[in-house]
């Protein structure tokens, strides 16, 4: 009885060394929300869903019985990264306010 309970005491230890080795997310690995690359990968995930979906609902040939599980699946892909990667800051090229002299037409 003493050896078997050492071995379920070892394979349930290397089950908990295999859970915290795999449980890291291969989607968010080496990328920190404040890099823009990341946000621009996140971004062009979305508009390749996004353009599934829309391929989805225009194509005639395909099944409404595939569409009808396809579709709001994909959509819920899309807003849990939306929440993932959070709001979008504007990064503006030129000043809020604009330095030119105004233009006057008579």
């Amino acid at each position: 009885m003493q050896g078997r309970g050492r071995a379920m005491t070892r394979i349930l230890a290397l089950c908990a060394f295999a859970y915290l080795v795999f449980a890291a997310t291969p989607a968010s690995a080496g990328c920190d929300l404040a890099d823009e690359h990341c946000w621009l990968d996140a971004h062009s995930v979305i508009t390749n869903k996004q353009n599934h979906i829309a391929f989805l609902e225009a194509n005639p040939d395909a099944d409404d019985g595939y569409k009808a599980h396809v579709i709001p699946h994909l959509h819920h892909k899309v807003m849990r990264i939306r929440a993932y990667i959070g709001p979008r800051w504007p990064h503006w090229p030129t000043p809020c306010c604009y330095s030119r002299r105004p233009i006057y037409i008579r």
